[in-house]
């Protein structure tokens, strides 16, 4: 491959995603211009081990109040006195929150591939990897959540030395006041996982897990949050746990962290601050008009009896419409991505074609969508999974469509 390959394949992936595409990926967001601006930025090039005026690495004048306010932004937005930034990935959260709260041989429940965990919470990844024994939460298929009565049940009779709540598939609020109480009885830890809501948290609009009971919450910071693609661990836990967190971060886990994500993540903590409720509120609307519209247009979505949701999420029952993979592929020639996905009475073998789709709408929300524009998503989706339009004729409409959208919103002009 050379030079202008690589350069006509990153236009042709630019063009198509910013300009072509509705992207519905529950896990993607798009930074704001002046965050994007900060992140490249000489940073990229540069170390600085350590934590903000404790270096190993000389050259760390403007690197260490950039850490330090943004750590101090963090602490603000999402109220408390424990922030760790350095963290990479979600996933690198929840190996060093883990590993700070227990490790081989321990106990720990999640909510299951059934609940919605993240794989890092399962024995097949971090969890068994730290050598946890893996237990899973109960699951009420009528209400999609934790059944909050018989976990509770199993915290008290297994006592696991972690719990863990949140994940990658999540509708509702977890029941974390309602864990905190079967945690201290069973001399659990409690840790959530708010990857995918930490933006909704940030303005207000699903639950509180720090508030609520939670000592620790980790999360990645560029899904429902608008920021680089890293992580960050928040807690609300005794000083010694904490120590061991950060431990855990360094020199455990990370040497460099990547330091033109903190100017950009400063940047999106501070537009979260400004805008972060309008945003996670519009948000939210646009899950719900997506639900019902999809519903209304005669599509499987789960969890009617509740309102679809009350995340950026909606999910999908596709088995009468080709199952998850066929459909994915086919909107994807659409134009319209988004993710096939295990649902609660799947198997982990069907993974290569799972009951379900997971649809979030952040990042369309992020440019300017709102219901009026749910409504048009669910109407090209219908034509191409149940009218069987070609998928090449639609992906013209939906080029058309995403026309008008593609400045980002609820963030600084630069």
């Amino acid at each position: 491959m050379d030079r202008k390959e690589v350069e006509s394949l990153v236009s042709a992936q630019n063009q198509w995603r910013m300009r072509e595409c509705i992207n519905l990926i529950a896990s993607e967001n798009r930074m704001s211009p002046l965050a994007e601006k900060m992140y490249m930025s000489d940073f990229m090039h540069r170390y600085a081990e350590g934590s903000p005026y404790k270096r190993y690495y000389q050259g760390a004048k403007y690197i260490d109040p950039l850490e330090e306010g943004a750590t101090e932004l963090a602490k603000k937005l999402f109220r408390t006195d424990q922030a760790e930034l350095r963290v990479l990935s979600g996933g690198t959260a929840n190996t060093a929150a883990f590993s700070a709260l227990g490790g081989h041989g321990d106990l720990l429940m999640s909510p299951g591939l059934a609940g919605g965990s993240h794989i890092s919470h399962e024995s097949f990844g971090v969890a068994g990897i730290l050598g946890y024994r893996v237990e899973h939460a109960a699951f009420d298929e009528s209400e999609y959540n934790i059944d909050v009565d018989a976990s509770v049940k199993k915290i008290r009779k297994l006592k696991p030395k972690v719990v863990t709540l949140g994940g990658s598939v999540i509708l509702f609020p977890h029941p974390v006041k309602e864990f905190r109480e079967a945690c201290d009885e069973a001399g659990a830890r409690l840790l959530y996982d708010g990857a995918h809501v930490l933006g909704l948290i940030a303005g207000g609009q699903f639950q509180d897990p720090l508030r609520e009971g939670a000592e620790l919450m980790t999360a990645s910071t560029h899904k429902t949050f608008p920021g680089p693609q890293g992580g960050i661990i928040l807690g609300s836990t005794d000083e010694e746990t904490w120590k061991r967190v950060q431990f855990r971060v360094f020199p455990g886990l990370i040497s460099n962290h990547h330091l033109h994500r903190i100017p950009a993540m400063a940047i999106a903590l501070n537009e979260m601050l400004e805008f972060g409720r309008e945003y996670a509120v519009q948000t939210v609307r646009n899950a719900q008009a997506l639900g019902q519209s999809m519903h209304e247009m005669g599509f499987n979505v789960l969890a009617e009896n509740k309102g679809f949701t009350k995340s950026h999420q909606i999910v999908l029952d596709v088995r009468k419409n080709g199952g998850g993979k066929d459909c994915a592929e086919t909107l994807e020639k659409a134009g319209i991505i988004l993710n096939k996905n295990l649902l609660a009475w799947d198997k982990a073998d069907d993974a290569v074609n799972p009951s379900g789709l997971r649809i979030g709408v952040q990042e369309m929300t992020r440019i300017g969508m709102k219901e009026s524009e749910m409504k048009e998503i669910a109407a090209l989706i219908k034509k191409v999974l149940i009218d069987r339009k070609p998928p090449a004729e639609i992906a013209k409409e939906v080029a058309e469509f995403r026309k008008p959208f593609h400045e980002t919103q609820y963030c600084f002009r630069d």
